[in-house]
């Protein structure tokens, strides 16, 4: 919880700083994910969808490139054939963008996740597992997207945990997510 205030005071200050001037814009992000846990030894697991959102900040550099930090629900875990088990994480991705003309873009950056529920559910029985994750994990990120000029655009990227995040046993488990969104940037030019 405290690294998620220091996150979200990080990025306020941060906009606060940049937004007086013009190169930094703001706004809203969603869309789906198709998580899952590679694991050693391997367990069998296999992809869940969920879904991402959250709001971000799109700090131009110059005309090429921009740095975006995030901040965003994220619904991830895997599945088998008699369990469902959901990780519920708020990310802290911070994007490096190189922008080509026209509104198309290149990203990658690092991410630091922060647990806020975990639970499997095996039927119609939800067990509460948060004690069983570490609380962090730390990824790194790369992915592509395009802006339109009306701010409306897409986005896809991958999320690869280098984090082992099983705190219960020694199987270890890494985080991995395909995102695929839409999302709007407030007051877009390219």
């Amino acid at each position: 919880m405290k690294a998620l205030i220091i996150s979200g005071a990080f990025l306020f200050m941060a906009g606060s700083v940049f937004a007086q001037h013009n190169n930094v814009h703001v706004g809203l992000k969603g869309g789906l994910n198709i998580s899952n846990l590679a694991s050693s030894p391997n367990a069998g697991y296999d992809a869940k969808a969920g879904f991402h959102a959250g709001g971000l900040a799109h700090i131009h550099l110059n005309k090429s490139w921009a740095i975006q930090p995030e901040i965003m629900y994220s619904g991830q875990g895997a599945q088998n054939s008699s369990t469902k088990t959901r990780l519920h994480y708020v990310n802290v991705p911070v994007q490096l963008q190189y922008m080509f003309d026209r509104g198309f873009r290149i990203q990658t950056g690092p991410q630091v996740g922060v647990l806020a529920a975990a639970n499997v559910q095996q039927g119609d029985v939800k067990t509460n597992v948060k004690s069983s994750f570490k609380t962090a994990d730390v990824g790194w990120t790369i992915g592509a997207s395009y802006v339109g000029e009306s701010g409306i655009g897409v986005d896809a990227r991958y999320n690869y945990g280098f984090t082992n995040i099983n705190d219960a046993s020694s199987v270890n488990l890494y985080n991995r997510n395909v995102q695929v969104g839409v999302f709007y940037v407030f007051k877009h030019k390219y």
